[in-house]
């Protein structure tokens, strides 16, 4: 009995999620319901140690997550949306119109506590 080859659908608009740290950087490419289509770090690309927080690791691995998305899945357009304040934030960005594919939506997401929890005391020495 042969294995059925699962047949790879085109999705032309697509959802990157950038989550940018100052320790890394991960994109991921979903389709509209949130599937991950693809995705790609700087840990993933082969960056080690404090490199991986750095912007040149950030664009490649948005490049690479980007080409992925394009040449598998067919994806033409996305809306981006970016968490975080890491230095990989905008190149990241450009990496991603860089590979071929459109941004029609920026938002940026990064959570902002409203007076959340009780910052630490004082250090004292």
């Amino acid at each position: 009995m042969q294995k059925k080859k699962k047949k790879i659908k085109k999705i032309p608009y697509a959802i990157a999620h950038i989550k940018a740290t100052f320790n890394n950087t991960i994109i991921t490419f979903t389709d509209l319901e949130g599937n991950t289509l693809t995705w790609a770090s700087a840990g993933a690309i082969g960056f080690k140690g404090t490199k991986k927080g750095t912007p040149y690791a950030a664009q490649r691995a948005a490049y690479e997550a980007a080409k992925k998305a394009k040449d598998i899945y067919g994806v033409e357009r996305c809306a981006v949306f970016v968490k975080g304040g890491g230095l990989g934030r905008e190149t990241a960005i450009r990496a991603i119109e860089g590979a071929g594919v459109k941004i029609v939506i920026l938002r940026d997401i990064t959570p902002i506590p409203h007076n959340g929890c009780r910052p630490p005391g004082r250090r004292r020495v």
